[in-house]
């Protein structure tokens, strides 16, 4: 960029869950380390926890997401296009060189508005399929950024236009990139992390401590727990390890959740995308039981990757049961050989780069860094 020379701004569309958050925070630091200015439009949902984002400005914007029924979708409907007239109005006041969408429907407003300017316009998904909105937006992005390889084998036009980067970490996922994995000692501690979303998971309140009454009393003794509950939970957890004289630390949010799991012998955890592409990074062996009945079933997509490449077992929520889990705790105190071959190969295949292989993709669609290459991929 010459002397003098304006600043390109690229306008991040993000919300609807902390993990898109996270991946957009990530992209954000990336692109401002090249040049850019950036700007956030998100939900009113999602806007609380963007209070830290490295954004010059914050816009919200109307949204909604879509439900069964008909009245509810065409109220989705109405607030997506009311959510774009503003979002048509706001791109032409900031005038971004680039918008980046990270899914969810608050994505959807932004990505249509620069479509209808002829703004260049990139959209990332983070799971290992693509959600019902990237799937509308995905015809109209001038690129297509994926976390998984093969998202879009099936649609060879739309993946002429894709390029595998990973997932964006935040940079304290990185920092604690750094720390080895070691296995716990033939009968030393085993430190357990659980945690289910940004919310807390009810069926871990029921199964962890349960399964963990399950143990030998010699295999208790080493165990060391941290589980994020839900406040409703807290106290019945509480009492089940106090009663077991089961070393625990529960809280309903952890804010420094990546040191947390580097610490960790062994995540039980759901398997939304953030999640499983922080536990590859951070290479750490993980129990992953996805959400059950999401009509994209994106976390059983993205548990089933890690588990194909050896880096996590996947337990279904129908099987997750005390008896199951407590085997599986069991199996790793006897054996943590085990827990090092997961570890391993969930740092194999993890991508600390991502941000950067991202803000990549996005500086040649700005044309901000580097022409396109093949496919005349230009402005609109």
């Amino acid at each position: 960029m010459s002397a003098g020379a304006e600043a390109p701004l690229a306008l991040i569309a993000a919300g609807g869950t902390g993990g898109h958050l996270f991946a957009a925070e990530a992209l954000a630091s990336s692109l401002k380390e090249r040049g850019f200015v950036i700007e956030l439009a998100t939900d009113a949902r999602a806007a609380p926890y963007a209070k830290n984002f490295p954004a010059r400005a914050v816009h919200v914007l109307p949204s909604d997401t879509l439900r069964g029924g008909f009245l509810s979708a065409v109220r989705t409907a109405i607030t997506l296009f009311f959510g774009t007239l503003r979002a048509i109005f706001l791109l032409r006041r900031i005038k971004p060189a680039v918008v980046v969408g990270f899914g969810g429907y608050p994505t959807f407003p932004p990505i249509i508005a620069a479509w209808l300017l002829r703004i260049p316009r990139v959209i990332h998904e983070q799971n290992a399929v693509m959600g019902r909105a990237n799937r509308l937006l995905a015809p109209v992005a001038t690129r297509i950024a994926t976390g998984y390889p093969g998202v879009l084998t099936s649609a060879p036009k739309l993946g002429a236009r894709a390029a595998h980067v990973g997932n964006p970490v935040r940079a304290a996922v990185k920092e604690a990139a750094g720390i080895p994995y070691e296995a716990p000692a033939a009968n030393g501690t085993l430190r357990v992390l659980v945690f289910g979303g940004s919310q807390g998971a009810r069926v871990m309140s029921e199964v962890v401590p349960a399964a963990i009454e399950r143990l030998s009393p010699e295999q208790r003794a080493r165990i060391e727990i941290v589980q994020q509950c839900r406040a409703e939970d807290m106290e019945q957890c509480r009492n089940v390890y106090r009663r077991l004289s089961v070393k625990a630390e529960l809280a309903p949010f952890f804010d420094d959740l990546p040191k947390r799991i580097a610490q960790s012998h062994l995540v039980i955890a759901r398997s939304g995308a953030g999640t499983v592409a922080e536990l590859a990074v951070l290479g750490r062996p993980s129990i992953l039981v996805p959400l059950p009945h999401a009509l994209d079933q994106d976390q059983l997509a993205n548990a089933t990757a890690l588990a194909a490449a050896g880096g996590a077992l996947l337990i279904r929520q129908d099987e997750f049961s005390a008896e199951r889990l407590a085997s599986e705790l069991s199996r790793f105190a006897s054996d943590p050989s085990a827990l090092t071959a997961l570890a391993s190969s969930a740092k194999r295949i993890g991508r600390a780069d991502a941000a950067e292989r991202l803000a990549e993709e996005v500086a040649r669609v700005s044309s901000f860094s580097l022409p396109l290459q093949g496919g005349g991929l230009g402005r609109g």
